[in-house]
């Protein structure tokens, strides 16, 4: 075996590097400009009557698609796995971070094209699945394809993957199986579900003139939609509908506060700074989980997680802390009563001093207890304390509140 070491560098390497580098480009680069998008007008799936599904189904599992069921079930956490790489395939080709997109309708035509691909990658490296012989995927040792629509039976299904005499050489070899996956942002709702493609199963139409034959519904690329008879044929993974899609944050903001978020600025500066955004967005957005992506979004910069670091200093005077995944932050979430942040995320509450016998969910720090602000506390804030985020030994004897490991 040969092994192939790098090249060499060009012979006036010190001409290359000025060549090479992104400086002059980025003196006139529009890619990281920050922008705002409007509200989608339209909505991103739909939904026809004949293929709705509800949650909760109980369904018979068909024996030819058992191995893949089973496959799926036995996988560790396989439906949180699965959500999660819907969402992420979204946020991939939204990348928020150099284009501020926080919605799939901000995507171009051909964004929206390859999401599909996205999810299907995505989906491959989560579940580690092997490439099939006739197909891309290879589950329990047989073949099986990933579609994704945004739209609930919308899914195009290729002449390879079902048998038919009429198609020749194009015919797939058996009548492969297919995960069926569809998300709609908008309503956090998803699902998957797995279906054996036949012929039968695919759309057909009347074919226009006197005869009016029944001839099959191809599309521009000779795929076929199923049929909405095809809809009792699929085996709805996790019993049908779900409506647990990884919220997407700015999303699901109302018009105002979204504004707010995005649009906030220094009292000294005329345009929007990732610093204010990002403390804008912990000021407005307090007691839930706050993602990285939502970070990436709305600060706009390279650094943006450290946005977030610093608007802890930022908002302590108004009585609001930033925790994290490190130090003494998760204990801190716990012994308040909030989502325990893991690396990634974030989530801010105001917090208000309190005495020992107060009834809210508090801690002790340096002898003094804290709880959540509410009502009145509000309008009149006090300094947040400055929780140590370093070693556990650094900060452990400082809490009143019982540490565990």
């Amino acid at each position: 075996m040969t092994i192939q070491m790098g090249l060499p560098f060009p012979q006036d390497a010190a001409q290359a590097g000025m060549q090479e580098s992104r400086a002059l480009a980025a003196k006139h680069s529009r890619r990281n400009t920050f922008r705002t998008w409007d509200p989608p007008r339209e909505r991103m799936s739909k939904v026809p009557r004949e293929w709705q599904i509800q949650p909760g189904l109980t369904q018979h599992v068909p024996d030819d698609l058992a191995p893949f069921v089973e496959w799926f079930y036995k996988q560790p956490e396989a439906r949180e796995r699965f959500r999660w790489a819907l969402r992420d395939s979204l946020d991939e080709l939204l990348d928020g971070q150099r284009t501020g997109r926080w919605a799939y309708q901000h995507l171009t035509k051909t964004e929206k094209t390859y999401l599909g691909t996205a999810v299907e990658v995505n989906l491959t490296k989560e579940f580690a699945i092997d490439n099939g012989a006739d197909l891309d995927w290879s589950i329990a040792g047989l073949d099986i394809d990933c579609k994704f629509s945004k739209d609930l039976g919308g899914w195009e299904i290729p002449m390879e993957m079902y048998l038919c005499a009429d198609h020749g050489e194009r015919s797939g070899r058996a009548d492969h199986a297919a995960v069926l996956t569809w998300m709609d942002d908008d309503t956090s709702r998803w699902a998957a579900g797995i279906v054996r493609i036949t012929d039968e199963r695919l759309r057909w139409k009347r074919e226009r003139g006197a005869n009016g034959d029944r001839v099959r519904a191809y599309n521009r690329d000779n795929k076929r939609k199923l049929s909405d008879g095809a809809k009792s044929e699929v085996y709805w993974l996790w019993d049908g509908l779900q409506t647990d899609l990884p919220t997407n944050l700015l999303r699901h903001l109302d018009l105002e506060t979204r504004k707010r978020i995005l649009t906030a600025r220094s009292p000294r500066r005329r345009s929007s700074s990732g610093q204010q955004r990002v403390n804008q967005l912990f000021r407005e957005v307090q007691d839930r989980l706050i993602g990285r992506h939502t970070v990436l979004t709305v600060g706009q910069q390279d650094d943006a997680p450290k946005r977030a670091r610093d608007a802890r200093i930022k908002l302590r005077p108004e009585g609001i802390v930033v925790l994290g995944h490190q130090g003494s932050h998760p204990h801190v979430a716990r012994a308040l009563g909030l989502p325990e942040p893991i690396k990634g995320e974030w989530i801010s509450t105001s917090l208000v001093p309190v005495s020992s016998d107060d009834e809210r969910p508090k801690f002790s720090l340096d002898g003094q207890f804290w709880a959540r602000s509410c009502g009145e506390e509000l309008l009149h804030p006090v300094p947040a304390p400055d929780l140590p985020d370093g070693r556990e030994s650094d900060w452990v004897n400082r809490f009143g509140f019982g540490i565990t490991s």
